[in-house]
């Protein structure tokens, strides 16, 4: 597999969001506005670009019986890397993302292209995979947050779009608004796919 149907396998045929389902705490959670969503699938691309990229130079190093820990241990040095840089840098960011930073480490999108993927590909190959399926987690996340964001603000990244007598759909911000927009993005995305074929 080229280098660009590594990268672009992420956005679309294996989108850890829309297809495959995973990481769906974070996506549920932090999507309240495209700002979050973005901020949170740009540290999660950053981790999973490192850690795969760390795991694949590696792989021939690390024993069989200890590469699950090891693993870990590597997905939380960067995810330590992005919490304390977001909190010197982007501290309302931090703020927002709250506990769901340090819960990245546990993100089952990153553990598992650490296992299934970069553990048993070269360091390129697994370079692209994970900037592809980062790319394609942070699309998700920013599509989701936008929009809630539009429905339940009246905004899009802070900026008001609609006149100052737009109600908003609160619940659109609220839990189940993530639950709802998900289930329209995936219904849209698979009839899209359906009239494709």
């Amino acid at each position: 597999m080229s280098v660009l149907q590594e990268f672009s396998k992420g956005l679309w045929r294996e989108n850890a969001v829309f297809k495959l389902l995973l990481g769906l705490c974070p996506t549920l959670a932090v999507t309240t506005s495209a700002e979050n969503g973005l901020g949170m699938g740009l540290a999660t691309t950053f981790v999973l670009l490192c850690s795969n990229s760390v795991v694949a130079l590696l792989r021939k190093v690390i024993p069989p019986q200890v590469r699950i820990p090891a693993f870990i241990v590597i997905i939380a040095s960067f995810v330590t890397v992005v919490q304390l840089c977001m909190e010197a840098y982007l501290y309302s960011l931090y703020q927002a993302l709250g506990i769901f930073i340090p819960l990245i480490v546990v993100n089952c999108l990153i553990l598992g292209r650490a296992e299934a993927f970069a553990s048993k590909n070269t360091f390129r190959t697994a370079f692209f995979d994970g900037l592809g399926m980062g790319t394609g987690f942070t699309l998700a996340l920013f599509l989701l947050g936008a929009v809630r964001e539009i429905f339940g603000s009246g905004t899009l990244l802070g900026v008001a779009l609609f006149g100052e007598g737009y109600q908003p759909l609160l619940l659109m911000i609220l839990p189940p608004g993530a639950f709802i927009t998900l289930g329209l993005l995936l219904a849209a995305m698979n009839r899209f796919e359906l009239r494709q074929k």
